[in-house]
């Protein structure tokens, strides 16, 4: 008799505890879910972490590790097992990993400090670096099961392409995080493997489907993590956990090779998951943009552009129309037209604005901030979105649970069926649309398109352009287990193919939980679960949590993104943490 969902999840999740060293282990009262609101603080307190393990994770971001490595003032060994002995912590108390290789990690750190010791030279850009995963990269000797019973005790033969490129610049892996069932929803939840929990507040959603990763960081389980994401799977958790995550666009980071459960070449008729940084600053993902960008990355996926981080356009001189020093051009998109944001959200957008109108910075005398309307597009992006995201009905998929007998998720029950497959005349007009739809979007970034709403750029209808677009994650706070409504504020810009980030910019304060929804009717049925997310809950519990902005900026402009975001996280960020977190800010 085959095995039943149940025995296989015993089985793995056994594997997964044997992989963490006894002396590495906490007392049976930390155990996921028995603890208080916040788990943050936990590997302080235990004793588990030496003074050298807590002063590597909290006195060095990754890009600092990477120098300090790359100099020989610290040794890869003694920096992979501080990162070990952490994540296993995390593990212990937010259910993060899924494959755990400590054993393996160690053993390439000391093989990279005996190549140091001969050489006096790092290998690549990463020497040493202690790096993350989501669990649908394939590592060799591992299972890539993405939390789905049929799909575990299959250890991949190959590596991902991305992990071939991290290995060559002298990355040191060491586990994979947790995703939720599908890898399509937004609460990392599966049945092999469990719930990943929010590590600042267990009642609210670590989001997903990068919400192992999202959490792993947060609880500084890695300096910097890799998630994937094709609706908002790097933002999302991004936003959840008070971290920077950018989504690049299609092209610029190698994202062959990996288990995504579905049939191979799916991707080429839907939308292109792209593989991006979670990590706790914006000059760490740029960090390892750069990395990649400059590690001949083309050669590892035929997908990826053959040009490095230097030949991307910068911030200044991106378009035609921008001088050296011309203004900082921001864009301001308050709602997408689909789900109307809730009082705190608004509220953010407002005081953005407000404060990026009234700033500056040295490289610019001014900023130039507008007011973008794109609602005749967003609910068209979304209907979009949503058709060819569905086009195989999910029957790959459900065929996979249905060999063991495994349910469906919370979150994916009522929501996931077997549906008839699109023909191949409605994938065609899906991917028209999208194409028009692109398209349409170009006249977003200029002044002259019909979008802006400032009256003074309609009157002028000038040559401007925008640098970037900020716009919220979502319609909501960060909300409770299984309560996420509507992606559209991060899956359009997956439709559109444009490259996104989030930035944390200050706690929701008290004052925040005050405010009255409009007294209009809702858009639709989706804008009315989002107003429940205000009327319906115990407005408290959002209080301490994250709030951020989503920043855009135009097609395969990752370099322009990345540097745009640093400019702005100077500018708005406060911190969110006290004590060791805020000792840690670099």
């Amino acid at each position: 008799m085959p095995d039943t969902w149940r025995d296989i999840a015993a089985r793995k999740q056994k594997q997964r505890a044997e992989r963490i060293p006894k002396e590495w282990l906490l007392p049976s009262s930390y155990s996921v879910g028995s603890h208080s609101d916040s788990v943050l603080n936990v590997p302080r307190e235990r004793g588990i972490l030496t003074k050298e393990d807590l002063r590597i994770t909290e006195s060095y971001d990754a890009t600092a590790l990477v120098g300090e490595l790359a100099a020989g003032k610290l040794r890869s060994v003694d920096v992979v097992t501080a990162y070990c002995k952490r994540a296993a912590i995390a593990q212990q108390l937010t259910n993060c990993l899924t494959e755990i290789f400590f054993e393996d990690a160690i053993a390439r750190a000391k093989e990279l400090d005996e190549h140091f010791a001969k050489t006096g030279q790092p290998k690549g850009s990463l020497h040493g670096l202690p790096m993350s995963l989501k669990d649908c990269f394939k590592v060799k000797g591992y299972d890539a099961s993405v939390g789905v019973a049929a799909l575990c005790f299959n250890p991949a033969t190959t590596n991902s392409a991305l992990v071939e490129l991290l290995l060559e610049q002298g990355a040191v892996l060491y586990c994979k995080t947790n995703v939720p069932q599908t890898m399509m929803a937004l609460d990392s939840h599966n049945n092999v493997f469990g719930r990943t929990i929010n590590p600042a507040n267990r009642h609210l959603t670590p989001g997903g489907s990068s919400g192992g990763e999202g959490a792993l960081v947060a609880m500084r389980g890695s300096p910097i993590g890799i998630g994937t994401d094709v609706g908002g799977s790097i933002r999302i958790p991004a936003m959840c956990n008070g971290l920077v995550g950018v989504k690049p666009s299609h092209g610029r980071v190698p994202y062959a090779g990996q288990e995504g459960g579905m049939q191979p070449g799916s991707s080429r008729l839907a939308i292109e998951s792209t593989a991006g940084p979670i990590a706790r600053n914006v000059r760490d993902c740029e960090m390892l943009l750069r990395a990649v960008g400059n590690a001949s990355a083309w050669l590892f996926d035929p997908d990826v552009l053959p040009q490095v981080w230097e030949q991307q356009a910068p911030l200044h001189t991106c378009l035609p129309s921008v001088r050296v020093k011309q203004p900082l051009c921001v864009g301001i998109m308050r709602t997408d037209g689909h789900s109307t944001p809730l009082p705190p959200i608004q509220r953010l957008m407002d005081e953005v604005a407000q404060i990026l109108r009234s700033s500056a910075v040295p490289s610019w005398s001014v900023i130039d901030v507008v007011d973008i309307d794109i609602t005749s597009l967003g609910p068209q992006c979304l209907k979009t979105f949503n058709g060819i995201m569905s086009i195989d009905g999910a029957n790959t998929w459900l065929d996979h649970l249905d060999k063991t007998g495994e349910p469906l998720s919370p979150w994916l029950q009522g929501r996931l069926r077997r549906r008839p497959q699109k023909s191949l005349d409605e994938v065609r007009k899906l991917q028209a649309d999208k194409t028009e739809l692109q398209t349409r979007f170009l006249d977003v970034w200029k002044e002259s398109g019909g979008y802006w709403s400032t009256p003074d750029s309609k009157a002028k209808q000038g040559n401007k352009t925008l640098d970037v677009i900020i716009c919220p994650v979502a319609p909501h706070p960060i909300p409770e287990i299984d309560s996420w409504n509507t992606t559209n504020y991060t899956s359009a810009f997956n439709l559109l193919d444009c490259p996104s980030g989030v930035l944390p910019v200050r706690a929701f304060r008290q004052a925040d939980a005050e405010g009255e929804l409009q007294r209009s009717p809702p858009l639709n049925g989706w804008d009315k679960i989002n107003r429940k997310l205000w009327t319906d809950v115990d407005r408290k519990v959002y209080v301490g949590t994250p709030l951020s902005i989503q920043v855009v900026a135009p097609k395969l402009m990752d370099r322009k993104l990345v540097e745009a975001m640093a400019v702005l996280e100077q500018m708005l960020s406060s911190p969110l943490h006290t004590g060791a977190e805020k000792a840690s800010k670099l």
